[in-house]
């Protein structure tokens, strides 16, 4: 009788110690995804926000009319001697959106691009450039140079990524970082973003293609932080001293003790 009471027992413990070992984690990216369904989704481009640095180029059939609108800097090479060559390197300046949401252009004077997209700020600068009889062929290109999203937590690099294009979606930044770790937590995803002077924290559902669509944070905006929390399995393994009743050692040892009981009992 005392046998079977044990023998229960001993399978009892394993039975949780295995069920705790299997537990299923959500792995796959939007699991409710058919291949038969079809959803609009609106992109969302990056715009200028005060802090920005931009590069404007004005490029026209007189060269010398444009360079009035480029600025250039000139740069002296490190460890070159400076002398009659002109030993320089030249780059295009870039212009920084200031508090109010302006820049201050060439001849122009202050112009207002905050909340503008990258093309908008182009087509912008050359109708000014037309309408005051500036440069009547004007082919302006914009660049955003210092944007960038940073991606933290359960990813396998994490750091900081430049914004490289007209719009970023979270699903970019997380493959930039090399994707979750098998670790990270799918469904609780923190996105944090600043605006106006406010602090906003949404949570994004990655395996409900629904909800990720749909969610503010879809489309990042420069400076978003991305969080990928640690799922219980990597909670587990980051105890102080591996020695905390959760970890995987101490269910190890458990294991083995009872394995040890049941070979005395039934020898």
């Amino acid at each position: 009788m005392l046998k079977k009471k044990i023998t229960r027992i001993l399978l009892l413990s394993m039975v949780l110690l295995l069920g705790g070992c299997s537990a299923s984690h959500k792995i796959a990216y939007m699991q409710d995804v058919r291949s038969d369904v079809r959803r609009e989704v609106a992109t969302v481009q990056v715009t200028a926000q005060p802090g920005d640095k931009i590069s404007i180029v004005v490029n026209s059939k007189n060269p010398e009319l444009a360079d009035m609108f480029n600025l250039p800097i000139m740069a002296h090479r490190i460890g070159q001697p400076m002398n009659n060559s002109y030993n320089y390197n030249q780059q295009v300046s870039s212009y920084t959106v200031d508090s109010n949401g302006n820049i201050d252009f060439p001849i122009l004077g202050e112009l207002h691009v905050e909340g503008l997209k990258r093309e908008k700020i182009a087509s912008y600068i050359k109708n000014e450039l037309v309408r005051k009889n500036q440069v009547k062929d004007a082919v302006v290109i914009v660049e955003f140079l210092n944007m960038g999203v940073s991606v933290m937590g359960e990813v396998n690099r994490p750091g900081r990524f430049s914004i490289d294009r007209d719009y970023l979606t979270l699903l970019d930044a997380l493959s930039m970082a090399g994707d979750l770790t098998i670790h990270g937590k799918r469904e609780n995803v923190l996105v944090t973003r600043r605006e106006n002077g406010t602090e906003t924290h949404y949570r994004v559902n990655l395996c409900d293609s629904k909800s990720l669509s749909a969610s503010p944070v879809y489309y990042l905006h420069q400076n978003d932080q991305v969080y990928v929390e640690p799922n219980d399995v990597r909670a587990r393994q980051s105890t102080v001293n591996g020695n905390n009743v959760r970890s995987a050692s101490f269910w190890m040892s458990l294991a083995s003790v009872l394995a040890t009981i049941s070979v005395l009992i039934f020898k």
